[in-house]
């Protein structure tokens, strides 16, 4: 008697490979979106650190600082700190509220992207820095 058998997979065997794989993927997806925004965070937060210093050496220079975020840095409050207004993932917007002796940097998560429900950023000159309404 010959047997026809071929050397391949059987149906079974491919839909428990589809399954498991199905199965890691649903586990894997989303801790992969969580760890993208918990990143862009986390750069967002650093270039709020770098602007709010750059507002502090323009503090010594002028004695205020400055409320424009995207003209030329000079050095001084009439200047700006010099940023296109955005973080270099532009997944937040930065803007700079000042007044003088006291300042805001808040960075606002664009519309659109996964960082879109993930609340306000900002740094104030006394040091406080604020997610949403709770500290970083």
């Amino acid at each position: 008697m010959i047997s026809w058998r071929s050397n391949g997979f059987t149906l079974i065997e491919l839909l428990i490979v589809v399954t498991i794989v199905g199965i890691l993927a649903a586990v894997a997806i989303p801790n992969y979106s969580s760890y993208i925004v918990k990143s862009s965070r986390s750069g967002a937060q650093a270039e709020l650190l770098q602007l709010a210093a750059l507002e502090e050496k323009i503090y010594l220079n002028s004695s205020a600082y400055s409320p424009n975020i995207a003209t030329n840095y000079d050095g001084t409050a009439s200047g700006g700190l010099g940023s296109t207004g955005a973080t270099k993932d532009s997944k937040y917007t930065l803007t700079v509220v000042s007044a003088g002796q006291t300042f805001t940097i808040t960075a606002t998560p664009v519309a659109g992207n996964s960082q879109a429900n993930d609340g306000n950023l900002s740094i104030s000159e006394n040091g406080q820095r604020l997610w949403g309404a709770a500290k970083w």
